[in-house]
């Protein structure tokens, strides 16, 4: 596995979410801070992209004088956050770097350009069009970085069957797989990186 990725989390900020989704979430966090990885996300302080932080900073705090002798500690939060988010007072704090951005678009563009990967928990629309522009960038030569989609409890089936409805459909540029790689624990998650 590598060290010291930067990986842009893309999920969900409604906080009616958080609590079905929250131990894969805390342990991917973990996951993250334990491993000495970065995490780049939409920088809002409010459901899974807040719970995902604490998990970071949580680990990365309770490290204390292990860092020294491990990657635990070394974990930084990047947040990029839209002028909307700001203005509204529902940053994440604390960060260890912001990136203040205009727009979505804006946001997206920047998170695709700071991550070496991406990793999808549950969201919403904001996520599926995090997800798709980053494949469909993929698939054209742009970069070569890959979608990861943290199945848990079967949340992305319904998208994994639209795949593979569409490519046995012909529409899809080469194995979907290739861009988008569906995983079901932190454990798994480990192998594919």
């Amino acid at each position: 596995m590598k060290k010291g990725l930067n990986i842009a989390v893309f999920c969900s900020a409604n906080a009616s979410v958080v609590e079905r989704y929250a131990h894969e979430t805390d342990e991917l966090g973990r996951w993250i801070a334990e491993c000495g990885h970065n995490l780049v996300f939409g920088g809002c302080a409010m459901g899974l992209m807040k719970r995902v932080a604490d998990a970071v900073l949580s680990a990365r705090e309770s490290c204390g004088k292990a860092a020294a002798r491990s990657n635990v500690g070394t974990s930084r939060i990047i947040g990029v956050v839209p002028s909307l988010i700001e203005e509204g007072g529902k940053s994440y704090f604390p960060m260890d770097e912001i990136i203040l951005c205009s727009n979505l678009s804006e946001r997206k563009d920047i998170m695709l350009d700071r991550c070496d990967l991406a990793i999808a928990l549950p969201g919403g629309i904001g996520t599926l069009d995090e997800i798709f522009s980053m494949a469909a960038s993929s698939t054209i030569g742009y970069h070569y970085k890959k979608v990861l989609l943290y199945n848990i409890d079967g949340f992305w089936d319904s998208v994994i069957s639209l795949l593979d409805d569409l490519s046995s459909k012909g529409v899809l540029r080469g194995d979907w797989h290739e861009y988008i790689r569906p995983f079901n624990s932190v454990e798994e998650l480990t192998g594919l990186i």
